[in-house]
């Protein structure tokens, strides 16, 4: 299982899977850890609630595990099933937990911007060009 801890004990591999040095992610961390504690008070203090505060599934992963799949899945590019294997989660789970941290981390530091509106199918070459551009296409009709 892929995990902070154990990718921290290989400087040159971490920085190799995430883009950051172990120093730059403590940081990063401590301040997504905030931001993190700050919205879930905010979420949890919401009415009404169907659930006692507390009552739920806990994480499988700490905050700083969770984190480190962000950035590991932005650095690396793999697909959320991969990600999900390496780190011993359901990849429904993976997915929740980059959805939920990606806008605290982009606050913190710069993060690519998903595209899934425009990661459709283009049916025009005017389509291709304004998400390649120079690119050139040929159409053939069946």
């Amino acid at each position: 299982m892929l995990n902070y801890d154990r990718l921290s004990r290989r400087p040159n591999i971490f920085r190799s899977f995430t883009g950051l040095e172990l120093s730059e992610f403590g940081s990063v961390y401590e301040r997504v850890k905030i931001e993190y504690e700050k919205s879930e008070r905010q979420r949890l203090s919401q009415k009404p609630r169907k659930n006692r505060v507390g009552a739920g599934r806990p994480f499988k992963l700490p905050l700083r595990d969770r984190l480190l799949i962000l950035f590991v899945y932005y650095r690396l590019y793999i697909t959320s099933t991969l990600t999900s294997y390496l780190f011993e989660l359901d990849q429904s789970n993976v997915l929740k937990d980059m959805r939920k941290l990606e806008p605290l981390a982009r606050e913190v530091m710069p993060i690519p911007e998903r595209i899934y509106a425009a990661a459709r199918r283009a049916s025009t070459p005017e389509e291709v060009e304004r998400y390649f551009p120079g690119f050139k296409v040929l159409l053939i009709n069946a």
